[in-house]
């Protein structure tokens, strides 16, 4: 009888979401850090504090890092 021994299946690999890949980066110490909105719309009217605030990157907030941690399995 010729019977096969018992081949281990292999787990697949998870795919990043590439929208979320874009727009979150992930620090050394493992924070997620995201750009925020509204940069470019009515930039003249804003303060020049607002405007440069802009241009840095801001910590996700805690509630939402477990739904953004899934969407980039390998970061």
């Amino acid at each position: 009888m010729n019977v096969r021994p018992a081949l281990k299946m292999k787990k697949q690999k998870l795919k990043t979401h590439k929208g979320a890949a874009r727009r979150f980066k992930v620090t050394s110490t493992g924070k997620l850090m995201m750009a925020k909105g509204m940069k470019s719309h009515f930039r003249r009217r804003k303060s020049a504090r607002v405007k440069r605030q802009f241009d840095r990157m801001q910590e996700i907030h805690e509630s939402d890092t477990k739904r953004v941690k899934k969407l980039l399995p390998y970061s």
